[in-house]
């Protein structure tokens, strides 16, 4: 689903494509339905953030891309495979293999350090990058060995972003990534997302409420009551500032 209006490198390839996704919650004797009927392509490499009220489909849009979730009809094709057709080990491989997920809270293991979080994820990686390495490149080169007690929430969501893109996912999916921290070290946090979208080339989908990342994204996707209200490409994109760890 291109738009004229919202041009595209010709050398961007589609990853995914959503169709007329619907989602229904049965929620005791009331259905709610989060989404309903979604068109979206999202391209190779491309920084997109999801902006929209809550209860408007952000997160159900983004656990259906990350194999979290199946959609109740239509379809998400991933590299031109229909991704709900597979069974449950070849979307537990997808999901192992090719996404990283960031969520607001950091999943860290209290008993482990940073190196140790960030080595689980290797651990079962095919082709994954030293924790030494995931973790400079958030900037916590010197907090290999502390644990999570001993960090600010800033550090740990870092820790958290450095233990998913450890195994060299394709897809990063990041819900409400700032949403436990203030707003300063939120837009720290947000500037290492972009960096890892810029040096890694690693396609990225951010939900959050942060307005200043809207300005380092490709393209901002508007939710409204369950649909893409609208998309708009950042012409005047920002570079994700030089952080200086």
């Amino acid at each position: 689903m291109t738009d004229p209006e919202q041009p595209i490198a010709a050398s961007q390839r589609v990853l995914f494509e959503a169709r007329a996704l619907t989602k229904v919650y049965q929620m005791g004797e009331v259905q709610v339905q989060a989404l309903r009927g979604v068109d979206l392509d999202l391209y190779s490499g491309e920084f997109v953030v999801l902006l929209g009220p809550s209860g408007s489909g952000k997160s159900t849009l983004l656990n259906i891309l990350g194999g979290l979730d199946a959609p109740s009809s239509g379809t998400v094709r991933y590299a031109g495979h229909d991704l709900h057709l597979d069974n449950d080990a070849a979307m537990t491989h997808y999901r192992r293999a090719h996404v990283g997920f960031v969520f607001q809270f950091y999943n860290l293991i209290p008993s482990l350090t940073a190196r140790e979080n960030v080595a689980l994820v290797t651990e079962i990686a095919r082709d994954p990058m030293a924790p030494e390495e995931a973790l400079k490149r958030v900037g916590l080169g010197e907090r290999l060995d502390h644990f999570p007690t001993q960090m600010s929430g800033g550090e740990q969501q870092r820790v958290a972003i450095a233990r998913a893109i450890a195994k060299r996912p394709q897809v990063l999916l990041c819900d409400e990534p700032t949403g436990a921290l203030d707003a300063q070290t939120g837009v720290l946090v947000l500037d290492v997302i972009a960096r890892v979208n810029r040096e890694l080339g690693t396609t990225t989908v951010v939900i959050t409420h942060n307005a200043v990342i809207a300005a380092m994204a490709d393209r901002v996707v508007y939710f409204r009551d369950g649909l893409v209200a609208r998309v708009e490409c950042n012409v005047h994109k920002k570079a994700a500032t030089e952080l200086s760890w």
